[in-house]
């Protein structure tokens, strides 16, 4: 790391400002020129090397200072002392006199040197980056504007960091910014960013957002205009804002040439010693002008806000800042309260005056958040107001609310705060006034005798016209209204002015710009003394909403009446269709020594009428085709496609393929069939000369052989349901059945429950099917009646018995 007392060549000088290195740059420097270009390069380097030692001379200076004070001896004991103290620590005069100044200070700048040597694991590099911030410091202190503050920040501490340029930023009162000095940014570009309107996002002013500030990436991605960003737009930017003693008098922000990646906490602490050391140069110097004539801020006294506080018609209290021994706001003490100071707790002036914010109201920091705007508006400058914001104080820790119009400005070195406490009838007032405009209601009152119509705003708005109009007179309305209203509107005139009775009508006002709306109009006679007219008082509500609305309710009965209509008729037609092919019951199969009984139950309710068949049939092979299936879905277009699939399996089994063809077949016609229909099925092939039966499954569960007081599933042989894919095989199972033993085909309807799984409603169906009754048909019928299904779906049961 290079010495800061000789820094690095600048890396922006011209070529013809190097010195020369070979035979023609010799001639060159043996020309006028090159002897004019050489001799400013060597004043250069000499200023900058006079400027650098200058700048470390002074902080030796201080250091002797410090041992002079802490030694109790002169100058010259203190330079010797000083001189044997650096050859023991190992290190340059400059850095040991750096380390007694923090050690002296124990200020932010030694907190952040101290942090940063404790954190780099290089001694030197440690060394050196606290001497570069003591330096940056004092040339801070010795500059005598914000322009030289800038150009030393970023000479001294900015650019070993890698940073390129730095802007310093004045906060105004009004909350615009002023550029206040600038380093590393052209002349032109300074100018044009001399000042930024309050209300503009810039990075500078998304920096006073928050404490910590913004650190950014890269200026291109957040598309944030700022001084410089044509020509630094994909380096990474710093905004911190300057605040001292709890005041923000500007922003800080640097621009780097690269992207910048997280900091490390030395670095941010580093960068927020230098945004409070320019806090501290704002404020002492404000803003810098081109005439190197710096002009002091013209901030009211204490006294001025006084007087402007005692002509306000509101309560209104001034605050001062209350910092502690560190300079850090801690609270505002209550300067003064104004004649209209009304205390929420009933205190007297007296007792407030004088006290600090939050011992006097120790609920401002509460859920109010009224000590933080406080403290943002002190901070920034920029006013804050709020309608209608909760206060809270403590009365003999009782907690009392109450309801205000805040308005918190700062004015110079103070805060105004003032504050309008609603009382009951103006909070009244405004809930009848919210209360007519959410209910779209206008009064009225009008006198008779003197011809005298009040109406209120709303009431004007209601009949498009502006305030400045006349108003309308009662009699008058039929001219105002619809002429098909006539007759109900002079009724309602008759009942209220004649009779003397209260009355309302329904009428549609037609409004000068030409729209029509829907209105009820409810009026009251107020009688004198001797029972004469003489005031009508009322309201008009627009019920244009209710009315359309109604208009809508009544459309959706009828389509709604409609649609139940053609819904029971489709329903109704369906459930005919179902019965019609699949009856309950049906006359027994003629099979020799074989028993086939079939039971369907359709479902309770008919918007769930459902696909389930069954087959039962004598081939011409004489084989018998048995088989039950389920279609996916309710309705007309789950019986349709069962139709289908049912008669299409009759028609495919007469070619004396078996069941697993037949399936494969069948698999074909549901995956095209119109809207994508898928099914399960069981298809068995039972053969009465060697009493054995050929079956396949497609996605559905497996025949129950009940045989003597067993009952248990067939084996689940592999099997897609149908529709699922366009071309599937199905595998094949043969059973042999004895005498006496029972097969049982189904549908899950008849198992199926919302509250146990499949397996669970399996085990209890095995055990109704173990007790076997002397016939199958009461078999089926003990299977339905002691069925748990609850799914409200149709149900099919086929069963053969071998005789």
């Amino acid at each position: 790391m290079s010495d800061l007392r000789q820094p690095p060549e600048p890396q922006s000088a011209p070529v013809v400002d190097q010195p020369a290195v070979d035979g023609n740059d010799g001639d060159k420097q043996s020309s006028p020129v090159g002897r004019l270009a050489a001799t400013v390069e060597r004043l250069r380097r000499e200023v900058r090397a006079a400027q650098a030692e200058a700048d470390g001379r002074a902080l030796i200076e201080l250091a002797k200072g410090i041992l002079v004070e802490r030694l109790g001896c002169g100058p010259a004991q203190a330079s010797r002392q000083l001189a044997e103290l650096t050859a023991q620590a190992g290190v340059t005069p400059l850095e040991f006199a750096v380390e007694v100044i923090n050690q002296a200070s124990r200020d932010h700048v030694s907190e952040v040197t101290s942090a940063f040597l404790a954190a780099t694991a290089d001694p030197p590099e440690g060394h050196s980056s606290a001497v570069r911030l003591r330096t940056a410091e004092s040339g801070a202190l010795a500059a005598q504007d914000t322009q030289a503050v800038a150009d030393s920040l970023l000479e001294h501490a900015l650019t070993p960091l890698g940073a390129e340029a730095v802007a310093i930023w004045a906060l105004g009162a009004d909350g615009s910014l002023s550029l206040a000095g600038s380093a590393g940014f052209s002349t032109a570009e300074a100018g044009r960013w001399r000042h930024v309107p309050p209300g503009v996002t810039t990075v500078a002013r998304r920096g006073l957002a928050e404490r910590t500030g913004q650190w950014i990436r890269s200026l291109s991605e957040t598309g944030l205009p700022s001084i410089g960003q044509h020509h630094h737009s994909d380096g990474g930017r710093v905004a911190v804002p300057a605040e001292t003693g709890g005041r923000i008098q500007g922003v800080l922000e640097i621009a780097w040439a690269a992207p910048l990646e997280p900091p490390p906490p030395p670095i941010v602490r580093q960068v927020e010693a230098l945004a409070e050391l320019c806090a501290h140069t704002l404020e002492t110097y404000g803003l810098h002008h081109p005439d190197d004539a710096p002009l002091p801020r013209v901030l009211p006294d204490v006294s001025e806000l006084m007087d402007l506080a005692d002509g306000l018609h509101d309560p209104a209290l001034v605050l001062v800042p209350h910092l502690d021994p560190d300079g850090h706001l801690v609270d505002f003490r209550i300067h003064h309260v104004n004649s209209r100071f009304l205390d929420p707790a009933g205190r007297p002036r007296g007792a407030v005056s004088g006290a600090l914010l939050l011992e006097a109201y120790p609920m401002a920091a509460g859920q109010s958040e009224l000590f933080e705007r406080m403290e943002r508006v002190y901070a920034t400058g920029e006013p804050f107001r709020a309608h209608r914001m909760r206060l809270t104080a403590l009365v003999d820790d009782v907690p009392l609310a109450a309801v205000a119009d805040i308005n918190i400005s700062r004015h110079g070195g103070s805060v105004l705060l003032i504050w309008r406490i609603e009382d009951e009838t103006a909070r009244l007032a405004s809930l009848l006034q919210h209360a007519q405009r959410l209910g779209r209601i206008g009064g009225f009152e009008e006198n008779l005798l003197t011809g005298e119509i009040t109406w209120n705003g709303q009431l004007y708005h209601l009949y498009g016209r502006p305030p400045s109009d006349p108003a309308v007179r009662l009699e008058d309305l039929p001219a105002h209204a619809h002429p098909d209203d006539a007759v109900g509107i002079g009724r309602f005139l008759r009942t209220l002015l004649h009779q003397r009775r209260p009355a309302s009508t329904a009428f549609r006002l037609q409004r000068p710009d030409g729209v029509t709306r829907h209105i009820r109009v409810v009026a009251e006679p107020v009688l004198d003394s001797a029972g004469q007219l003489y005031v009508v008082r009322g309201a008009y509500q627009d019920i244009s909403a209710h009315h359309w609305t109604e208009v809508a309710l009544a459309a959706t009965r009828d389509q709604l009446a409609h649609s139940e209509q053609q819904a029971s008729e489709r329903n109704r037609l369906t459930l005919q269709l179902q019965h019609a092919i699949m009856p309950p019951t049906r006359a027994p199969l003629e099979v020799p020594g074989l028993d086939v009984a079939v039971r369907y139950r359709p479902a309770e309710t008919q918007h769930l009428v459902g696909g389930d068949w069954y087959d039962a049939v004598v081939l011409p092979s004489r084989l018998v085709l048995l088989c039950v299936g389920d279609v996916a879905g309710h309705g007309i277009e789950a019986a349709t496609s069962m139709v289908v699939l049912r008669n299409a399996l009759r028609g495919l089994a007469v070619t004396g393929a078996g069941p697993g063809q037949l399936l494969s077949w069948l698999n074909m016609v549901a995956h095209h069939l119109t809207g994508a229909v898928t099914a399960t099925a069981v298809c068995g092939l039972y053969d009465p000369e060697n009493n054995t039966l050929r079956w396949a499954r497609a996605g559905h569960l497996p025949p129950v052989l009940v045989r003597g007081s067993d009952a248990a599933p067939l084996p689940l042989v592999k099997g897609l349901l149908l529709g699922a894919v366009p071309e599937a095989t199905y595998d094949e199972h043969e059973v042999q059945l004895a005498v006496d033993d029972t097969l049982l085909m189904y549908t899950d309807g008849l198992i199926e429950r919302r509250d146990r799984s499949v397996e669970e409603s399996l085990a209890q169906f095995l055990t109704v099917a173990r007790a076997v009754p002397p016939t199958l048909d009461q078999q089926l019928d003990r299977l339905l009646t002691h069925s748990r299904s609850d799914t409200d779906d149709d149900t099919c049961i086929v069963g053969i018995r071998v005789a």
